[in-house]
Order: structure tokens, then C-alpha cells, then sequence
């Protein structure tokens, strides 16, 4: 019976140890480097999504551009949504700093 006990302990001790160091760096890493998001809907058709409501996409959010400000036209970017604070959403970069853009017949410098 002492036997089984020092074995559950053991395990239960590297168990903790692995958890208490694997789950700061998974955080750190997620919230610094980069992060899994999926994709539904029908705005990034076709590029992102194209069998539409049915299935959904997989992309891989890279934070190091962003906290560079390496953002390039055609770049896919998440951001927090205007109307609803709890939802992402994602959209394609179409103008950067200083261009000009048609809006709706009126044109815009960005």
C-alpha cells in the first residue's frame, strides 16, 4: 500500500510541476507571439471560408506584425468589433496610412 501511495505522489508531484511552468509559457505565448482563431461567415468569401455557413476556417493570428507595425495592404487583421465589444472580426487591409480610397463616390485620404 506504501508503495502505491510514493508512486501517486511522485506522478502527481511532476504533474504539478509540468502544469505550473506549461501553462504560464502557453498564456505568454497566445497572448505575445501568435493564437488560433476560426473563421465563420461570409464576409472573407472565397478567400477564407468558401463552403459558406456550412463550414468554418482555421487562421493563425501573428501579433509580433502587429506590435511592429508591419501590416501590408492584403493582410488579413482581427480586431475587436465597434458594435459588439465581446466579438473579433476579421478584414482585409485595403489602404495604409496616407492613401487615397473611393468611398462611395467621395474620395478619402486614409
Amino acid at each position: 500500500m506504501a508503495l502505491s501511495q510514493g508512486w501517486v505522489k511522485r506522478y502527481f508531484k511532476a504533474f504539478c510541476k509540468g502544469f505550473f511552468v506549461a501553462v504560464p509559457v502557453a498564456v505568454t505565448f497566445l497572448d505575445r507571439v501568435a493564437c488560433v482563431a476560426r473563421v465563420e461567415g461570409a464576409s472573407m468569401q472565397p478567400s477564407l471560408n468558401p463552403g459558406g455557413s456550412q463550414s468554418s476556417d482555421v487562421v493563425l493570428l501573428n501579433h509580433w506584425k502587429v506590435r511592429n507595425f508591419e501590416v501590408q495592404r492584403g493582410d488579413i487583421v482581427s480586431l475587436v468589433s465597434p458594435k459588439n465589444p465581446e466579438q473579433k472580426i476579421i478584414k482585409r487591409v485595403i489602404a495604409l496610412e496616407g492613401d487615397i480610397v473611393k468611398d462611395g463616390g467621395r474620395w478619402k485620404r486614409m
